[in-house]
């Protein structure tokens, strides 16, 4: 490589043998496509099921982040390929609509091209490969709710859908405690929940960690919990049938809004504009006294004088609460926020049985807990752990399970995990596959052999014999006609999921296939990659 200039004085470079370099087009672009997909495929492919290895990422800026979380790994990689963004895009998807499986569905992907590449090489065009996996996705997506299943569920029983949350966590970090933390996110999202409209919003879940404990320790708070404590360290810790004024305006006098000098030459001057300073404060504190508040909670923080006139009228204060904290705290309290004094009225007061501070450890670290909220439809799951990135991977963990936990509130349908609704659907594409006279039919095989590439993971993963362990399971399946037998991954002695318990959503099952058969013919018919230097 050399640096020249032209006549005007413009700088370019000169690439040796640059007459001898071409853009990738046509079936080798394919199959460059197809290697990157598939590269990211097999970062994954370890990751896969209740025995997957963990992957340890580090950043820019040297903070390290330990996951097994398909999405959060995609995430934080550095990705300079086109197709491999796609890849990253597809698992993101998977997140936002699902919220779990982000693993298995670029695993699913992966497996779809490298069949994909096989067919190419064999001289079969990407578009009939292309809409040979889309008829396939349509055969193994009715298939699914063929096989699904239906539970009924309510506030008394919830055992079902612990069950599946217990499965999402079980390829977790906090597998051993998985029981506790599937009842933790099912309580939290029933709290929240529209059972009628069969909706969950889970803004209302405020998920808290803090570094000390066990995880044993995690905790579910029907209220908020605010990393903050009083503002004064005389005033009261605990306060029962607490009446909470929330508010956006700072407690000290007026300022006016233009430039301005105040000179004081005096010490009567100055003695003046103290009491008239003082004045302010104490009509701030007796208007909050007189609508019946004993708990002051603001968004701006306020000086010494007024902490102490505070303190010396009794009135517990907290300073320096975030904007979206306050508005959990209205929402739980049902209080509104008040941007004004002269606006505060008894009405506009939230109400909580009981508002605790809480100190950890040897520390000077302190919480405030609102519990007892009037409205209870805010609640806080506050997790512990041994470091940072423990709790960090517990938070995402728990998100996976809220996430499963809305999803069977919005569709009460399931199907058995450890590869069994794979294997089933493999099973049904490929018996499919001889009713499509046109070359379709060989895509439909590729895709019923791709669907293998799910429980040969977890095989994979879990130590057994892949090939040998597949082919046990899908023979058994065709012999008693059973598609609920999967990869015995924790190694229970039964390869029965109902006998194991392991579920998982339909309508999570379902994104997984559509969404990778999407991405996968999208990669399929680009034949050409087009940077700005090209042209």
């Amino acid at each position: 490589m050399a640096l020249a200039f032209d006549e005007f004085g413009r700088p370019f470079i000169i690439i040796k043998e640059q007459e001898q370099k071409t853009r990738l087009r046509g079936i080798e672009a394919q199959k460059a496509n197809i290697s990157a997909g598939k590269a990211v495929a097999r970062i994954l492919r370890t990751s896969l099921g209740p025995k997957g290895m963990d992957k340890i990422l580090q950043s820019p800026d040297a903070d390290v982040t330990i996951t097994n979380d398909g999405a959060t790994i995609l995430e934080q990689m550095d990705v300079d390929n086109q197709i491999a963004k796609l890849m990253v895009e597809l698992s993101r998807s998977q997140d936002y609509e699902i919220g779990d499986g982000t693993t298995g569905v670029v695993v699913m992907a992966g497996a779809l091209l490298e069949q994909a590449e096989w067919l190419l090489e064999r001289g079969i065009h990407p578009i009939r490969i292309a809409e040979g996996y889309e008829m396939a996705s349509r055969i193994a997506v009715e298939h699914l709710e063929r096989i699904a299943r239906t539970f009924d569920f309510g506030p008394t029983n919830i055992e079902p859908l612990v069950q599946t949350c217990m499965t999402t966590l079980s390829s977790k970090i906090v597998n051993r405690c998985k029981r506790l933390f599937a009842e933790i996110s099912v309580k939290a999202v029933l709290s929240v929940a529209d059972l009628e409209r069969k909706d969950v919003n889970l803004d209302l879940i405020k998920v808290e960690g803090k570094v000390g404990g066990k995880l044993e320790d995690t905790e579910l708070i029907y209220g908020i919990t605010v990393d903050k404590d009083m503002s004064h360290p005389q005033m009261p810790k605990q306060i029962e049938d607490a009446k909470i004024a929330i508010l956006t305006c700072p407690f000290e006098p007026p300022k006016p809004k233009t430039k301005h000098k105040v000179e004081i030459d005096t010490v009567e001057k100055f003695q003046t504009l103290r009491l008239q300073e003082q004045k302010y404060f104490d009509d701030m504190v007796q208007k909050c006294k007189d609508v019946g508040a004993t708990l002051v909670i603001c968004q701006w923080g306020f000086d010494d004088e007024a902490n102490h006139l505070l303190m010396h009228h009794n009135l517990p204060a907290v300073r320096w609460v975030g904007g979206v904290e306050l508005e959990l705290i209205a929402i739980a309290t049902g209080g509104r926020i008040v941007p004004r004094f002269q606006e505060l009225t008894p009405e506009k007061l939230g109400r909580a049985g009981l508002v605790r501070e809480k100190s950890f450890g040897t520390t000077k670290d302190k919480m405030l807990y609102i519990e007892h909220c009037a409205n209870s439809r805010a609640v806080t799951i506050f997790i512990r752990g041994g470091n940072k990135m423990v709790i960090e991977e517990t938070k995402r963990s728990i998100h996976d399970a809220l996430c499963v936990a809305r999803n069977l509130i919005r569709n009460n349908s399931i199907v058995y995990g450890g590869g069994s609704a794979e294997i089933s659907c493999s099973i049904a594409v490929e018996a499919a596959a001889d009713k499509y006279p046109g070359v379709e039919q060989y895509a439909i095989r590729a895709f019923a052999d791709a669907l293998d590439s799910v429980p040969m993971a977890l095989a994979e993963n879990s130590g057994l014999q892949p090939i040998e362990t597949l082919s046990a399971v899908k023979s058994q399946q065709i012999k008693d006609n059973n598609p609920y037998f999967g990869i015995d991954c924790n190694d229970v002695g039964t390869n029965d999921m109902r006998e194991q318990n392991v579920f998982e959503t339909l309508i999570g099952k379902q994104q997984q296939i559509l969404l990778a058969t999407q991405v996968v013919k999208m990669i399929l018919k680009i034949d050409d990659v087009i940077s700005p230097s090209d042209y």
